[in-house]
């Protein structure tokens, strides 16, 4: 893990089994480089710590531009 999204995941309240379903669904994205896939994840937290979205919008979000 290049970015410590676990830490922004219990700050935001993220639990992680419900973090599991983001990082199944960002890193096979990036295959190849790990860092953007983390950095995605992180960005996606972030944006649920700050109320901006929530993580079911974003996980939707995600599902439909695949």
């Amino acid at each position: 893990m290049m970015f410590d999204y676990a830490f922004a995941a219990q700050r935001a309240g993220i639990s992680s089994d419900k973090l599991d379903c983001p990082v199944s669904i960002m890193r096979p994205e990036f295959p190849d480089d790990e860092a953007m896939a983390d950095l995605h994840i992180l960005r996606a937290i972030l944006a649920v710590e700050r109320n901006e979205a929530s993580l079911e919008a974003i996980l939707r979000q995600r599902a439909l531009i695949d």
